[in-house]
């Protein structure tokens, strides 16, 4: 994802990915130094690094992605005990940080991506009667690329047509965006391929992101329009898939072990919540990025959920 992006900004996100990985390491370093103890091999360092940099604006300073790294490891990781015992994920941890200590810079790294300028054009009062976020776009003066335009007209031509449809131009920039934004919305295509790969591996809990996309969706579908001037059932899934960080909450931090539940009923019950919280923060909040707050707030509960765990699936089996 990380060189997909780079090769469309000159090598810019690679160059943050190396900061944020460089500033890991020497952190994590640091500590196992003060500590008398050996962590760097269990690559949960260079793991935070790399999800940082994907939570990263493409044109952000490298010093605050330096900053931001550093946070993660030494604060949100290692203040808690280190890995398995912080209830925050690092990475997002780190992301809190930058944006709540350089908003300007995270803003103004953010200017001209297609989220911002769709949710400023929804501050200034812009809707559509159909609820449509490419529509309320093209109003702003969004430019939507050639290679779009032509695909989107294939599309239209072969498959849609015949079936007295049409696919509104404008998703097909999402899979390889250039603009600026947020590193993991740039390099949507190889970020799916990269779901699809960690989900049948299964590396991860499939379960956990299937819950967490399926309600997402049906959130949007339902409710998804209603802000943008929309009605009931007539939210663009698509849209909502494809920006925003869905895709990254879904498949990487909501299956996220060290901040994770011990049961995996727990895990489909916050999965759950987690996508109800991002629904309701990104459409209803003004939140281009609310899929990571609703992560964040779910972390927060991760220490009570693990409580209850105890209590009602492991004591009162010992007790039957």
């Amino acid at each position: 994802v990380i060189i997909q992006s780079g090769i469309h900004d000159n090598y810019a996100s690679l160059i943050l990915a190396l900061v944020a990985l460089l500033s890991a390491v020497l952190m994590e370093l640091a500590i196992n130094g003060a500590r008398g103890a050996f962590t760097l091999r269990d690559g949960s360092a260079v793991t935070t690094a790399l999800i940082f940099t994907l939570l990263m604006p493409n044109t952000i300073h490298p010093v605050i992605v330096a900053l931001g790294s550093i946070f993660a490891i030494a604060i949100v990781k290692h203040a808690y005990g280190g890995l398995g015992t912080n209830w925050l994920n690092p990475a997002l941890g780190g992301w809190i940080f930058v944006t709540a200590s350089w908003p300007n810079s995270f803003a103004k790294a953010l200017d001209g991506s297609a989220l911002q300028q769709f949710y400023q054009a929804v501050g200034r009062g812009v809707l559509d009667p159909s609820g449509s976020p490419l529509a309320i776009l093209k109003i702003a003066g969004y430019k939507i690329s050639s290679q779009d335009s032509f695909l989107t007209g294939v599309m239209n031509h072969t498959l849609f047509s015949p079936i007295n449809a049409e696919l509104p131009a404008g998703y097909f920039d999402f899979f390889s965006f250039s603009g600026p934004a947020m590193i993991a919305d740039r390099g949507i295509l190889l970020l799916l391929i990269g779901t699809i790969i960690i989900t049948a591996f299964r590396i991860n809990k499939p379960l956990i992101p299937a819950v967490y996309t399926a309600l997402y969706l049906l959130l949007v579908r339902l409710f998804g329009a209603i802000p943008f001037g929309g009605s009931l059932g007539n939210g663009d899934m698509l849209f909502g898939l494809l920006s925003g960080g869905t895709l990254l909450t879904a498949f990487i931090l909501a299956t996220d072990p060290g901040t994770g539940t011990k049961s995996y009923q727990a895990g489909l019950i916050t999965a759950g919540l987690a996508a109800i919280l991002g629904f309701l923060f990104r459409y209803f909040g003004g939140s281009p990025y609310g899929a990571l707050y609703g992560i964040l707030v779910t972390n927060t509960l991760i220490p009570i959920i693990r409580t209850l765990e105890i209590t009602l699936l492991y004591t009162n089996r010992r007790t039957l």
